[in-house]
């Protein structure tokens, strides 16, 4: 896979993964649960596909070459981009009136 094509992936897969929270009313998309999903559950759910897709952006990383080191800056932005992404799943959530 080309260099340009892994970074593309990681950027569609990190906008699906944003928004998969507030769409699915499961746990990690697979688990049922007896009530409603809390809003907190659904921030601790998309902290946990930040790691997973900034994983697997790691990984295709590595493949590529050798890492680039990142410091804290890195993670400020990415986890602001990642935000920014879950803002449509968000709107759909909690500000449209569902009938």
């Amino acid at each position: 896979m080309s260099q340009t094509a892994s970074v593309w992936l990681v950027v569609v897969l990190a906008l699906l993964a944003a928004n998969l929270p507030f769409i699915s009313n499961r746990l990690l998309a697979v688990i049922r649960l007896a009530g409603p999903k809390l809003l907190a559950v659904r921030l601790a759910e998309m902290v946990f596909w930040y790691f997973v897709v900034g994983g697997l952006g790691l990984f295709l990383e590595q493949r590529a070459g050798q890492i680039a080191p990142q410091g804290w800056e890195f993670y400020a932005i990415t986890g602001t981009l990642f935000i920014t992404f879950a803002f449509p799943g968000f709107v759909y959530r909690y500000l449209f009136k569902h009938r």
